[in-house]
């Protein structure tokens, strides 16, 4: 077309679905795209993107497994195609109503420079940024779905009480480090379990938790939990599973809660570890709830009003992991699997244009 402005545009494609580990190798860089800057003249509610930031999460794991596998149909991957996730993109140009070139948004994008989102319902999906006086890249965490994952599950599903003993399990991550941080505003006594001796300094000198240990080097989680919890556990927020969740199950108070958002110990194995201790469940009385952020998208306004304040006055702080253009987002995203993140992990793509 005459008169069309196009731009190159590199992308992260997935190679083939993935079964184990997930590796660097399962994906490759091409910068052999071209994109249009101008949304398609026949394409109705249409969004196109210049990705910012692009969010590493352990969900995505999910979405790079083979069809039969995956657990539902939330955001497929195919072969051949460029992944998909959240991340900070600022609109180049609009088919939709809602949307208007120079917004900032964070919502569900692909893994390239530049994407074009053709099915975009409401601010459900892509979300405007409003505040812009904190850096962009926290709407990838602190106030993007990890955010809105750890207020769900802080407000909620286990709401923690003034002096409820509270564990966070992958603690230094981008969901644990906001749910410790929010459980000790509320007057609570909160440890966080972590996977290294740099993550559990952090926790305690940095993030503020009471106390914190590294799960690797406790040859018993059951009297690690008992040392730091002598009197049981009263709210436990878990990420991990396995067995540091079954030793949790022995150390829960009576009548404990439990939320469950995730399990990343378990995401690359072939067949889940049993648990030994579920009766617990039954003897304790235990409640205990799974939840997404996908069910709390209404909440999104209330969250800002409540961790806002605490941003602009230094009382919540958030440890982010970036690193620098979209090639080095496979070894970013693989490393989330293996604890080499040191907080919440980003890529940065590019700058805003002002």
């Amino acid at each position: 077309m005459a008169g069309e402005v196009v731009a190159r545009n590199k992308r992260v494609i997935l190679k083939d679905y993935v079964s184990g580990f997930p590796k660097v190798s399962d994906m490759y860089v091409t910068t052999d795209s071209t994109v249009s800057l101008k949304v398609p003249a026949d394409t109705a509610n249409a969004v196109l993107l210049k990705n910012l930031y692009l969010s590493c999460d352990p969900m995505m794991r999910f979405l790079i497994m083979n069809s039969q596998q995956k657990m539902n149909k939330y955001l497929y991957c195919t072969p051949g195609s460029p992944i998909r996730g959240y991340g900070v993109s600022q609109v180049v140009d609009s088919s939709h109503p809602e949307y208007k070139q120079g917004d900032l948004v964070w919502g569900l994008t692909t893994w390239e420079e530049y994407s074009l989102i053709t099915d975009v319902v409401s601010e459900t999906s892509l979300v405007k940024i409003h505040h812009t006086d904190v850096p962009l890249s926290y709407y990838t965490g602190l106030l993007g779905m990890a955010g809105k994952t750890a207020y769900a599950g802080f407000s909620q599903v286990c709401p923690p009480k003034k002096g409820d003993k509270v564990l966070v399990s992958a603690a230094s991550g981008a969901v644990g480090q906001l749910i410790g941080q929010f459980a000790k505003l509320a007057g609570c006594y909160v440890v966080g379990s972590a996977g290294s001796k740099q993550k559990v300094d952090l926790l305690k000198n940095k993030l503020g938790f009471d106390e914190a240990f590294n799960y690797k080097e406790e040859n018993d989680l059951d009297a690690a939990l008992k040392r730091y919890f002598p009197e049981g556990i009263d709210v436990y927020f878990e990420h991990v599973g396995g067995k540091l969740l079954d030793a949790v199950l022995l150390n829960m108070k009576d009548h404990g809660r439990i939320a469950v958002c995730g399990m990343i110990s378990q995401y690359n194995l072939p067949e889940f570890e049993p648990l030994k201790n579920l009766l617990q469940i039954g003897f304790k009385r235990l409640n205990i709830h799974g939840f997404t952020h996908r069910d709390y998208n209404h909440i999104v306004p209330k969250y800002y009003e409540f961790v806002l304040p605490y941003i602009r006055e230094g009382k919540i702080v958030y440890v982010e992991d970036i690193v620098e253009g979209i090639e080095n987002g496979p070894a970013a995203l693989v490393g989330l699997f293996t604890g080499r993140n040191f907080g919440k992990q980003v890529v940065a793509v590019a700058p805003p244009q002002t």
